[in-house]
């Protein structure tokens, strides 16, 4: 039976998923009908909206069966709880290529477009996918908790993430190793690039103010999607690290539901930073938005009509136009007609 207070969470739960799920379905739509998918920085963002739709879609759904407890087999609840990590190392992975991308547009400018092309973009959002699914299902070759099978006479578990994941995976492997090694370069890399970018020595000096400017905004909307991700991840991480390292400390289940909830919603966020910092995106936000609106004009407009009007008799199935008497003067005035 569920709490009132897991019911409040499970409801903050859901409404982050259908945030996740239809703001980074219109981020896709969005670079899609710009034709910005020809462009290596997008591809790449598109890659991170990928990974956002699936916190969403999956990993948000598997952490509210995870947190209600069921009784399922151990590996199907190590199953669910290795997916959760996947998003995580997709997020990271692809925001450092993205820093690296942003690094050697300003460091070879001359030769960016023949050395980062749309295709070795793909690959590379695939080689970040690959190592993300590596990494997050590495728990499924051995490295579980032994003691909870052990524990249990039958293979069927309350299924729990901290029961089947060990905390040492989690701090040393994930955080340690694989979060904070790829922040520090990202932050390094953002440094340099805006060094360069001051400087003016990143630009060839054929381009335009208004091209510099533009090329600055994404750097700056990106290094925002990057800080958001860092304070909306580090305090879950700070909280498993100081369990982990104190064990005498009691940290409130509140303040680790509140972490987990924050690091969910990173993913709702980044559709919103592009919407106000990305002018491609933005326009293409503009541009549905318009849509929708003109279709609702459009629908009052046509409900607001009477079948009988001064202009058509439907009595025989024709339209008939009649002109007003003020109008028929001045018609023929014109025309020239007596």
């Amino acid at each position: 039976m569920v709490s009132g207070g897991g019911l409040f969470y499970i409801s903050l739960e859901v409404l982050i998923a259908v945030g996740c799920c239809l703001g980074n379905m219109l981020v896709i739509w969005a670079v899609w009908k710009s034709g910005a998918l020809n462009k290596p920085t997008f591809c790449l963002i598109v890659s991170l909206a990928v990974a956002d739709f699936l916190v969403g879609a999956v990993a948000i759904p598997l952490a509210v069966i995870v947190d209600i407890h069921i009784k399922i087999p151990f590996h199907a609840c190590l199953f669910m709880c290795c997916f959760l990590i996947v998003p995580l190392q997709a997020s990271v992975l692809t925001l450092l290529a993205i820093a690296v991308d942003r690094c050697l547009r300003v460091c070879i400018p001359f030769r960016y477009k023949s050395t980062v092309t749309k295709k070795r973009s793909w690959f590379l959002a695939a080689v970040c996918w690959i190592l993300a699914s590596l990494l997050g299902f590495l728990p499924m070759f051995g490295w579980y908790n032994h003691d909870t099978l052990t524990r249990y006479n039958s293979t069927s578990i309350d299924c729990q993430f901290t029961a089947v994941i060990p905390i040492t995976y989690l701090i040393h492997f994930i955080f340690e190793g694989c979060f904070l090694p790829p922040l520090t370069v990202m932050i390094a890399l953002y440094c340099y690039i805006f060094l360069k970018i001051r400087s003016g020595r990143a630009v060839m000096s054929a381009e335009t103010s208004t091209y510099k400017q533009k090329k600055h905004q994404l750097a700056t909307s990106l290094v925002l999607v990057l800080a958001l991700f860092i304070v909306c991840w580090l305090p879950l991480h700070t909280i498993k690290s100081i369990t982990y390292y104190n064990q005498s400390i009691h940290v409130p289940p509140i303040a680790l539901y509140f972490g987990i909830l924050l690091s969910h919603a990173n993913s709702m966020v980044n559709p919103v930073v592009y919407a106000f910092k990305i002018a491609k995106i933005k326009r293409e936000y503009w541009k549905i938005w318009r849509r929708v609106i003109g279709q609702q004009q459009q629908a009052d407009t046509n409900s607001s009509r009477t079948p009988a009007s001064n202009n058509t008799d439907s009595h025989d199935g024709r339209v008939h136009v009649k002109t007003s008497p003020q109008v028929e003067p001045m018609y023929n005035k014109y025309s020239g007609t007596p």
